[in-house]
């Protein structure tokens, strides 16, 4: 794993970020938790990537808050067009 950052997803909409934060603090260092409102997904930042690495496996696919956890490594997020249309000409 080269990163810290765990993307969270199957959320159940009721999970608070104390709580995710609580569970995975269990494999190490939880440095930030940031939970998308209405989009069942989130993310935990880990201190290191051993310490993702060892959260990813423990907690992949594992049951919390009456939903199974699908659990990887956060992608970069996307450049975004900085265009002010979404039109373009060619």
């Amino acid at each position: 794993m080269k990163g810290s950052k765990l993307y969270i997803g199957n959320l159940n909409y009721q999970t608070t970020e104390t709580a995710l934060k609580d569970a995975f603090s269990e494999y190490g260092e939880v440095v930030s938790v940031r939970i998308i409102q209405g989009r069942g997904f989130g993310f935990v930042e880990m201190a290191n990537a051993e310490d993702a690495e060892k959260a990813l496996e423990a907690m992949n696919e594992k049951d919390f808050d009456g939903r199974t956890l699908r659990v990887a490594e956060a992608r970069p997020p996307r450049q975004r067009d900085a265009s002010p249309s979404f039109r373009r000409r060619f």
